[in-house]
């Protein structure tokens, strides 16, 4: 009798991934995929680039059907995709932003812990309690920040911004959330930062590749001792940061806020522990940097 060969069949992916506008350049999918395949699990990340907002509610009713079981959400979308969820949690409420989602017995609920990420990676360099922080930029990712940076122990918060409405509105959520002053100043160029300030942070999008565009700051205005953070993952050292070491200022990295935000997303995905060292070495292999020294 000749046996019968049954198929054997591979597990089903389980599905993850990012909705944004623009997403090419960011990592994190490379990243994303290296970890899961490090710990054996047969998961998947996808990075969708999505348009318009119309697409955005296209994608998100989606996500369900689809059998996703997470999905990051970067920029523009990070305000817009609120109404569009099931339920958010609390300091999706407190921030106003998602850049985080879990399917939960079919429902779509929104996290945010960009500030999270943020909170760590800057504490690896100086402490935050203290602190006078001037934020460029206050689009979904600088709200959580803002907020996350006054729950830390900033003592004062100035965001400079070109919308009036955008600084103002998120000026009064610091305020509510935390009670840290918090103050909107007009961008203009070069940008001023106010005396004694003590830690600078581009939350822009200007030093993302392939363009690579410098932050118009004034140097001369910005103290040797201030701590300089950049959002920016790719690339991992931006103009604006290069400038900031020049100076002689301590910098942060968007590739290390990246490591922290994306070890607390894989854990409430997958349910498993997250090892810094296993994150770390894929976005150095995911940015080109294997065999390189990791910058400081």
């Amino acid at each position: 009798m000749v046996p019968v060969m049954v198929p054997v069949m591979a597990p089903q992916k389980q599905m993850t991934g990012m909705l944004g506008h623009p997403v090419a350049e960011n990592p994190i999918d490379r990243m994303f995929d290296a970890v899961y395949a490090h710990h054996g699990l047969h998961w998947q990340f996808w990075k969708n680039d999505i348009a318009n907002e119309a697409d955005l509610a296209r994608a998100v009713a989606a996500l369900r059907p689809l059998g996703y079981r997470g999905m990051c959400i970067t920029v523009p979308w990070k305000v817009a995709v609120i109404p569009l969820l099931d339920a958010v949690d609390d300091d999706v409420r407190a921030i106003g932003a998602a850049n985080y989602t879990t399917i939960e017995d079919g429902r779509v609920i929104g996290h945010n812990n960009d500030g999270k990420g943020v909170v760590k990676a800057i504490e690896k360099v100086a402490p935050l309690r203290g602190k006078h922080v001037v934020m460029l930029g206050a689009g979904g990712a600088g709200r959580a920040m803002a907020v996350e940076l006054a729950w830390a122990g900033a003592a004062h918060i100035t965001l400079v911004t070109r919308r009036e409405q955008q600084g103002l509105e998120v000026s009064e959520r610091v305020r509510q959330a935390a009670g840290v002053p918090c103050e909107w100043k007009q961008w203009s160029s070069p940008i001023q930062l106010p005396k004694g300030t003590s830690l600078l942070m581009n939350a822009t999008h200007l030093g993302c590749a392939p363009e690579c565009e410098q932050v118009p700051v004034d140097w001369n205005s910005v103290d040797p001792s201030c701590v300089a953070v950049d959002v920016i993952t790719n690339p991992r050292q931006t103009p604006f940061l290069q400038a900031a070491r020049m100076r002689g200022c301590p910098t942060v990295d968007g590739v290390e806020m990246l490591v922290q935000l994306a070890m607390q997303i894989f854990e409430r995905w997958t349910g498993v522990r997250a090892e810094e060292a296993v994150f770390q070495h894929a976005v150095s292999s995911a940015l080109g940097e294997a065999g390189q020294a990791k910058h400081a």
